[in-house]
């Protein structure tokens, strides 16, 4: 019996997620397809219909619907109902349950060096759709404090009164407050989409060392400014591509009961960065 899978969301004809699961299905000789299907804004619950029709065995959820297919589940795991966003949906007999991977996607490559985040200082840059699941990933490994900097600080705030509520200890900044400030912290993550277009780093990292730990969850390019920049620094850096292979392999395993063929899934990934 052959099975489908789909990532949705528009725009779609960007997406890496069929490359990568593809590769996995071929890596582990599974009978299983994997689509990009685009559904506009306002088209969502028509789409999942379709999707019910075609009996589609499981689906990845991008912008702009990760929080409104909220509303067309039927069940929750814990993490998509703390983050208040979904991004992995299995279909059991029309039965719709949903997970969001991004926190277990963004603390992967910090398990895989074996770096603890416990008691350390965090600031976070940009307060937008991935800084809730970040804020989550942090709080559950105990960081110490977190500061949320964001070009609106209202949008910084929402994000800190989250971080708050959750236990982890937060504040909320301007990103032009951030200064010489680097220095203060043991990991610096941006979750803004500053770099997609080789834009110059948001902010300067004159103050970090070797032992500042810098993630850009910006995927493409690989070596975005910021990256570069901590580069020269000697910085630990996590690239954004890791965070995209760790959220699929998640959603692999969700789907598929077994543990997702990483290198397999990283050598599609990155011929197609």
């Amino acid at each position: 019996m052959s099975k489908t899978f789909a990532v949705i969301g528009d725009p779609i004809d960007h997406s890496l997620s069929p490359n990568i699961h593809s590769a996995a299905f071929r890596e582990l000789n599974l009978d299983c397809s994997y689509i990009a299907y685009k559904i506009a804004k306002d088209e969502l619950e028509e789409g999942i219909e379709s999707l019910k029709k075609i009996k589609i065995s499981g689906f990845n959820v991008t912008i702009p619907h990760k929080v409104e297919m909220m509303k067309y589940l039927d069940k929750l795991d814990e993490s998509c109902s703390i983050i208040g966003a979904v991004n992995t949906v299995t279909n059991d007999n029309g039965i719709l349950k949903g997970y969001n991977t991004d926190m277990d996607g963004f603390l992967e490559p910090f398990k895989k060096r074996n770096l603890n985040i416990r008691n350390l200082k965090v600031l976070l840059l940009g307060a937008g759709g991935a800084a809730r699941a970040i804020v989550v990933g942090f709080a559950k490994e105990h960081a110490k404090s977190i500061t949320i900097a964001n070009r609106t600080l209202e949008n910084a705030n929402k994000i800190s009164e989250f971080a708050n509520k959750i236990g982890l200890k937060a504040n909320p900044i301007r990103i032009d407050e951030i200064g010489e400030t680097t220095k203060n912290y043991d990991v610096i993550v941006n979750a803004t989409s500053v770099g997609l277009k080789n834009e110059p780093s948001i902010i300067s990292l004159d103050g970090i060392n070797s032992k500042t730990i810098v993630y850009d969850i910006v995927y493409s390019p690989i070596n975005t400014d910021f990256i570069k920049k901590a580069k020269e620094k000697g910085a630990i850096v996590i690239y954004g591509y890791e965070m995209l292979l760790g959220q699929a392999s998640r959603a692999f395993q969700i789907w598929h009961g077994v543990e997702a063929p990483y290198n397999a899934m990283k050598k599609a990934l990155l011929g197609g960065v």
